[in-house]
């Protein structure tokens, strides 16, 4: 007789653990999201100081320094929507910025000037911010779906109303690329 009872006592309390470890790793992949929406933001408020910067020295360089300030615009917006629009929009963003520090290596007064130089180290720091938070992000989010794929765990990520979360995954195939490295010492050919 007491036999069903503890079974169902057992089973009770096993979905019990099981939706509260859903809940968890939900509420996990949300924050890890919210930590890369923060550094998106501090990298969208520091990009107009930087264009502000430059922009006396770089009279000639418009159309880069419009690139920047449309990828921008379309960054905070969310790129349409969700991780991949989100994901889109920033690579962009990083596409564009990439773009006006070259064009900066062609002014002497902007390489040498502590307000640019201070500007690119804290977008840089801001970077690494960004990566470290969406490291965070896809390996929380993959522990949250791995989770509800889990027998038996999977019949309870209903009652959670648990949903796979996208990962957050590089689409443009310019940030896949290898970059090409060169530590020989023989100059480089002029073209």
């Amino acid at each position: 007789m007491w036999f069903p009872l503890i079974l169902i006592v057992v089973v009770l309390a096993w979905v019990a653990m099981a939706y509260n470890g859903l809940i968890a790793l939900k509420n996990q992949t949300v924050n890890a999201w919210k930590q890369i929406d923060v550094q998106l933001k501090r990298r969208h408020d520091l990009i107009p100081n930087l264009v502000n910067t430059v922009k006396g020295s770089m009279e000639f360089e418009k159309d880069t320094l419009q690139a920047v300030i449309d990828a921008r615009s379309k960054a905070m917006a969310g790129g349409g929507g969700g991780v991949k629009g989100t994901a889109a929009a920033e690579g962009a963003l990083s596409g564009a910025l990439g773009k006006l520090f070259v064009v900066m290596e062609q002014y002497p007064d902007l390489k040498s000037s502590q307000n640019v130089r201070d500007l690119q180290e804290e977008l840089s720091s801001t970077e690494n911010k960004i990566a470290f938070a969406r490291q965070l992000y896809n390996d929380v989010a993959t522990q949250f779906n791995t989770k509800q794929q889990q027998f038996p765990t999977n019949f309870v990520a209903g009652l959670a109303k648990a949903q796979i979360a996208e990962l957050w995954e590089i689409e443009d195939q310019a940030e896949r690329a290898v970059p090409q490295v060169d530590l020989s010492l023989k100059p480089k050919p002029q073209a």
